[in-house]
């Protein structure tokens, strides 16, 4: 009997402390349809051609490590390899009606790629070489990165403790921020800068039970929980969406563009 005590109270003190959580944090890594992808679906086209960028880096400014408790953590917080969403989020605008992007980080191997193709079919094709269409140029450039990563933005928690048994509730919130701009290439002036943050939360639930079943000969100790981490990677490319929507209004209000009708 004394044992469906302690699991009664043990209960008891879970749901009270879930219930002091905000909901918005109780289930944090739960993925719906990335809302922005939508949003970029939407857009309405361009009136006139597409434009044709170029994106040559889009890297980590902020320097920061995962978090860690006592020891040195050399992991980077969020990922080296952000371009891939750029590149992504501006071929989706509209449906693809907005942006034609030309390759640029990985130039060096596209040089090489077309100096084999040049250097086989002068060795084959010998009088009638088939000469190899020039490369696409692009007229802007989307420039910018991940400014920013802040830890510990929103911490809290409950817990409650009987006789021994108890559990408690921990959440975290942390923010990451990304900037953009779009420069000409034929002036270098900057014709567009927007940013960007998204939050990632943390979620962590346990209880414990610590209870003396016979003085000095037997000891009753049982601990449970889970904890729920947004992945960093969805907050960044969620980041990176809506700085390329804001940008395409932002241009749309300075008359740099216009929606089609």
């Amino acid at each position: 009997m004394k044992y469906l005590s302690f699991i009664a109270v043990l209960f008891l003190a879970g749901c009270a402390s879930m219930g002091q959580v905000p909901k918005t944090l109780q289930q944090p890594a739960k993925l719906q349809p990335n809302p922005m992808v939508k949003e970029l679906n939407d857009l309405k086209p361009l009136n006139g051609p597409v434009m044709t960028v170029g994106l040559y880096s889009f890297t980590d400014k902020t320097g920061q490590r995962k978090p860690a408790e006592n020891i040195a953590n050399l992991s980077s917080a969020v990922t080296q390899g952000a371009e891939v969403w750029v590149i992504d989020a501006l071929l989706q605008a509209g449906e693809g009606t907005w942006f034609e992007v030309v390759e640029r980080s990985g130039m060096d191997n596209i040089i090489r790629e077309r100096q084999l193709i040049r250097n086989t079919r002068e060795n084959y094709e010998k009088e009638n070489v088939t000469p190899l269409a020039p490369m696409k140029f692009a007229g802007i450039l989307i420039e910018g990165g991940i400014v920013g990563y802040d830890s510990n933005v929103t911490t809290g928690g409950s817990g409650a403790m009987y006789l021994g048994i108890g559990a408690a509730t921990e959440y975290r919130v942390d923010t990451v921020t990304v900037a953009m701009r779009l420069v000409s290439v034929s002036t270098g002036r900057v014709l567009v800068s927007v940013a960007a943050e998204k939050s990632i939360a943390s979620f962590r639930q346990g209880a414990n039970a610590f209870k003396f079943l016979e003085l000095g000969t037997e000891v009753l100790e049982i601990e449970t929980g889970y904890s729920v981490n947004e992945p960093t990677n969805y907050a960044v490319r969620e980041a990176i969406e809506a700085a390329v929507i804001e940008l395409i209004y932002q241009g749309a209000n300075q008359d740099l563009w216009q929606f089609k009708e």
